[in-house]
């Protein structure tokens, strides 16, 4: 029985020792289960030559590729908490997560080790750091043999953005990591011979958990572009032989607007499984009439290691604009007395199971709140449950922008903005938009005697924040609409 992320690599790699893990995008480079396994055990060997030891926690600067996944189970395996940061934070939303984080290593890809150099010197503990390629090979030949890890142990520290602005670290222990894997992989019945082409980055939990830990449940595999290409997407599901795709709303998006395979080339293709954010129905539709492939929707949050809910994998089982069914968990509505109401009635989602987070690393006042006393995980998301047991989302109690699937704090915004010697008030808030299903909208105060100067702002913006949490939108007004508190509020900059 399988209950670390060590024992699911090991039990395969036994039972299956040439089968393929993984590839690259184009199913040239390949890994197969008895060579994860060898380099787990080098990956902590090299770890212990920095100075590191398990239990330790370890941050990766790394894009998407085979030694990325190397490194990630590596450490796992070998008893270490990997904590994968957000390649698009800006380099001061990194330097939080590292010092935060108390990581006693930083793994990061060439075009990263200058920024990561400049930041560590800010940084009073000893911090190690380890440069490498994401898709090279470049492990010390000694393997270590570390103690396997207990379940308990902590395994990821993933950063999520909260209300407050300051990202949140999520607790997970690799018991949670393995519980989610089992359950990803019996909701979709995989099996060894399934393949899914991941294009999500592994510092996005979906990425993590989905596509990463969940075959090797079933000892299926994965093919790993460096990135995400609309263009070449369909090429390389193809190629590689993949059996299903794992994508979030912003590339359906995409991918819509391009051209479509035959129906012949894409027959292996089982499912297309959509998460991380809201699919609107009508991209639902247009995707499964061009393509031909059923769309499987699903929801979690880093907090449950990605999916709790999914809809069916029979098309004509699901129900659109539902997240679907609780899965691999419990999950129920509660009122603001945090008492269950009864199905139809809205209120806060919320959710207990084995795949809940330990809690908000050094945040205990954050940690009691996100749980009932009960012990119930509360999502801050408002919807209902029907009578058949779906879930249907109709709103967040947080004030999260989600742009492409990731979590962006309205506060992060304004406070950036507020910094700018012109700006009197600043709120920022999330729109609509055809890619990212959010986009970002700043509504501005000027100072008095001051012009608007967009261009001015933008590039404000793009150093404290970076590109991806650049507003695209500023609207300069007079006032913002605040409530007797003085809280602005956000909504109603939707409607002015």
């Amino acid at each position: 029985m399988s209950h670390t992320v060590r024992d699911l690599i090991e039990d395969q790699a036994l039972a299956q020792p040439q089968a393929i893990y993984a590839t690259d995008g184009e199913g040239v480079a390949l890994m197969a289960y008895a060579d994860l396994a060898v380099a787990c055990r080098r990956v902590a060997a090299q770890l212990q030559s920095l100075g590191s030891q398990p239990g330790d926690t370890v941050s990766l600067v790394m894009p998407n590729g085979l030694q990325t996944l190397r490194l990630l189970l590596g450490a796992m395996h070998g008893g270490w908490c990997v904590n994968p940061i957000n390649l698009l934070s800006s380099v001061e939303q990194m330097r939080y997560v590292v010092e935060h984080s108390d990581c006693k290593v930083v793994v990061a890809s060439h075009e990263w080790e200058q920024p990561m150099r400049e930041l560590l010197v800010g940084i009073e503990r000893k911090i190690s750091l380890w440069i490498c390629s994401p898709d090279g090979d470049e492990l010390t030949a000694l393997e270590a043999h570390t103690a396997s890890p207990e379940p308990r142990t902590l395994a990821l520290l993933m950063y999520t953005s909260g209300t407050t602005g300051r990202p949140k670290g999520v607790m997970l222990t690799q018991a949670n990591l393995v519980a989610n894997a089992k359950a990803i992989s019996a909701e979709h019945a995989f099996s060894p011979n399934d393949r899914v082409l991941a294009v999500l980055p592994l510092y996005h939990i979906n990425a993590f958990a989905v596509t990463m830990l969940a075959p090797l449940a079933h000892g299926g595999s994965l093919a790993m572009p460096p990135k995400f290409s609309a263009a070449r997407f369909w090429e390389q599901a193809i190629g590689c032989a993949c059996t299903w795709i794992n994508v979030v709303p912003t590339m359906i998006s995409y991918l819509l607007e391009g051209e479509s395979p035959t129906r012949e080339s894409m027959a292996r293709i089982r499912f297309c499984r959509s998460a991380s954010a809201a699919l609107p129905p009508e991209h639902l539709r247009a995707f499964e009439n061009k393509f031909g492939i059923g769309i499987v929707e699903t929801m979690g949050l880093t907090e449950t290691v990605a999916p709790s809910f999914s809809n069916p994998m029979e098309t004509a089982q699901r129900k659109l604009g539902s997240v679907g069914r609780a899965s691999g968990c419990e999950a129920r509505v509660i009122d603001a007395d945090l008492q269950s109401v009864p199905d139809g009635q809205t209120g806060e989602l919320a959710i207990c199971g084995p795949n809940v987070m330990h809690g908000y690393y050094k945040n205990e006042e954050a940690t009691r709140a996100a749980f009932t006393p009960d012990g119930w995980l509360r999502t801050g998301d408002l919807g209902f449950r029907d009578s058949d047991g779906f879930f249907f989302v109709t709103g967040r109690i947080k004030e999260l922008i989600i742009k492409g699937g990731e979590n962006i704090a309205p506060r992060e915004i304004d406070e950036a903005l507020l910094q700018h010697p012109c700006v009197l008030d600043a709120a920022a808030v999330g729109i609509a938009d055809r890619h990212y299903g959010q986009e970002i909208m700043a509504c501005i105060v000027l100072r008095p005697g001051n012009e608007p100067d967009e261009a001015a702002l933008r590039d404000f913006c793009l150093l404290r924040l970076g590109r991806y949490k650049t507003p695209k939108v500023f609207r300069f007004v007079d006032e913002l609409p605040r409530g007797p508190s003085g809280k602005v509020q956000r909504l109603k900059l939707l409607d002015s």
